[in-house]
């Protein structure tokens, strides 16, 4: 599995921050088919203020950029979907020319961190 954090803002708009709640809310039926066929394991969407943050799972050996492609044109339905999201949305601040989601650099992993050997551990319970 790969996982990747993705970030863009909404417009700064109580309408539209209020549709992009409503639509996913419930979305529709083609577009959570057509992500899961195109590889998608999982997928979080986070919302503070005008900022979304998705975390995206795929299956391991698949690039996330085809996987979006491949959903993007699997039917005119999703099309549809895609459209009417990106009237609501706009790209983060930082994110480069051509691209809409912008993805968001690692920078700590705690299962990648060793305890420091001067401090003890000391068991709860």
């Amino acid at each position: 599995m790969n996982r990747s954090v993705l970030t863009l803002d909404l417009r700064d708009d109580p309408a539209a921050i209020a549709a992009y709640r409503r639509h996913h809310a419930e979305a529709w039926p083609e577009v959570v088919r057509s992500l899961k066929d195109a590889g998608i394991l999982e997928m979080d969407i986070y919302l503070l203020g005008t900022r979304l943050v998705m975390l995206v799972e795929v299956q391991d050996g698949l690039d996330l950029k085809m996987v979006f492609e491949q959903h993007r044109s699997s039917s005119p339905r999703v099309a549809e979907w895609e459209r009417l999201m990106q009237t609501l949305q706009q790209p983060a601040p930082g994110t480069p020319a051509g691209e809409w989601w912008a993805a968001m650099e690692p920078v700590f992993h705690l299962s990648r961190q060793q305890p420091s050997a001067a401090v003890p551990v000391i068991p709860r319970g």
